[in-house]
């Protein structure tokens, strides 16, 4: 069994609280808009990272961090990008590559909205850690944390580390 931290958004801003919720993690995974590489940096020294970067991150996170990440885990199967959009509406690109490379999990940021939800249609799960920094237009930071065993994710948790736009203690 792995443990996984998924977050989304930093934009530059990383909670301590993260390093909290994600003490028990095997791995973290940010789906996008680090802002700062020095962001990265704490996270890739805490525990093993994967990310890709986002719309805003600068020429110095993405010569670091890939467009796309396709990786297995434990036997399953994922796809993580930045912008992607969601079941029924994904953005062109990324559902071609859903179509071909047929993962169990499909991971993107950018929306700032938590969502986690099925696609019948293509039979991949898809998770959206919402946003854990403070800019953007989201209410409540967030951030999820999941178990993958024999390629099925389990005992999912959505954690709240309280308002956007306030630095609470």
């Amino acid at each position: 069994m792995t443990k996984i931290g998924l977050l989304s958004d930093t934009h530059s801003y990383l909670d301590d609280k993260v390093f909290e919720h994600f003490k028990d993690c095997d791995e973290i995974w940010h789906a996008g808009d680090i802002g700062d590489i020095e962001v990265a940096d704490k996270l890739a020294e805490f525990k093993k990272f994967r990310a890709v970067y986002g719309n805003i991150d600068d020429k110095v996170v993405r010569s670091v961090y890939p467009k796309d990440l396709l990786y297995e885990v434990d036997g399953l199967k994922v796809f993580m990008t930045h912008i992607g959009g969601y079941p029924d509406r994904y953005v062109g690109r990324v559902k071609d590559i859903l179509i071909k490379e047929k993962p169990n999990l499909y991971i993107c940021g950018h929306s700032h909205i938590l969502k986690v939800m099925r696609d019948k249609k293509l039979d991949v799960l898809h998770m959206n850690p919402g946003a854990v920094g403070h800019h953007g237009f989201h209410a409540i930071r967030t951030l999820l944390r999941f178990d993958i065993e024999a390629g099925i994710p389990k005992n999912l948790e959505v954690i709240e580390l309280g308002r956007r736009g306030r630095i609470e203690e």
